[in-house]
């Protein structure tokens, strides 16, 4: 009788899903993942990529898959983190048919967004609460969500819904943004805080999830340690033994509207259902871990 090899395939191999899928790879698995082919920078990526040994296929909504069911042949586990846009979710768009005909497949996760949840004034939100996403993105995520939960209610394949809080790691942290000089304010509203998930972390979380899949549940994934964004910046700072940018207001902030968009949501996350249900021991438990190990 013939082993069955895992084999992950990502609609998306982008900053998250590519940590994911780099640990699996080590491990032995087979990985496959799509890479946009606009550009020459993602056309860039797609031969480095290949080179590591991973199966690249490019996509996007203007660029399907080219011949799906063998893309897709034998592949066990699914990532999408492609975000869907004013037209819909591309993934499901194109190829839902495709992925409920994959008789191989025990394990499809879907990386959403805690901005689902919208504005609740600092309170705190849990993944059974209702949503009310304050900006078109934040509804498009809710609506990308309720689709692949309804749409395959009743079929064989296996969602599992993740919410992520902002997200930071290597190339991508405060301390990045400061030594970049990109960082030129600090903002402050008072009482408003953000959650945040390091990029290692949610691969932690996915780990957990595929060795205990639970069709159709929600889990939200963030740290313990939700913060005033000038506060992040005032540590990193200190870190890099650096002076912070001057102190601002919201108000007086100089920002751009898709920046603001942002700073409408006012919340804490809770992530009881990752470290009880799923037993995950955050590697970065709070910012501050989180940025010492980046320094």
């Amino acid at each position: 009788m013939t082993q069955i090899s895992n084999h992950l395939f990502c609609f998306g191999l982008g900053y998250s899903a590519l940590v994911f899928a780099r640990r699996l790879k080590a491990q032995g698995w087979i990985v496959s993942g799509t890479v946009r082919p606009d550009t020459e920078k993602d056309r860039g990526k797609m031969e480095a990529l290949q080179a590591e040994g991973f199966r690249i296929y490019p996509f996007d909504r203007g660029s399907p898959l080219v011949n799906p069911g063998a893309a897709l042949e034998g592949v066990t586990h699914i990532v999408t983190s492609v975000p869907p846009g004013k037209e819909g979710d591309a993934v499901l768009d194109h190829h839902a048919a495709d992925i409920a005909a994959c008789g191989s497949l025990n394990w499809l996760s879907y990386l959403s967004t805690t901005g689902v949840y919208g504005n609740r004034d600092g309170g705190l939100v849990r993944e059974e609460d209702e949503l009310n996403p304050s900006s078109p993105r934040s509804e498009q995520r809710a609506f990308a969500e309720r689709r692949w939960l309804d749409l395959f209610e009743d079929s064989q394949v296996p969602v599992h819904i993740f919410r992520l809080a902002g997200i930071y790691g290597p190339s991508r942290s405060p301390l990045d943004s400061l030594r970049s000089g990109r960082v030129k304010q600090r903002i402050q509203k008072p009482g408003h805080i953000f959650s945040r998930i390091h990029v290692e972390d949610i691969a932690n979380v996915l780990m957990a999830s595929l060795e205990k899949p639970n069709p159709g549940r929600i889990y939200n994934v963030c740290d313990n340690a939700p913060e005033e964004p000038w506060r992040v910046t005032t540590f990193a700072s200190e870190l890099l033994g650096v002076d912070p940018p001057p102190l601002v207001s919201f108000e007086e902030a100089d920002m751009s509207p898709m920046a603001r968009t942002f700073w409408l949501d006012n919340k804490r996350v809770d992530n009881q259902r990752i470290t009880q249900e799923l037993g995950v021991e955050l590697r970065y438990p709070d910012y501050q871990a989180g940025l010492k190990s980046l320094l």
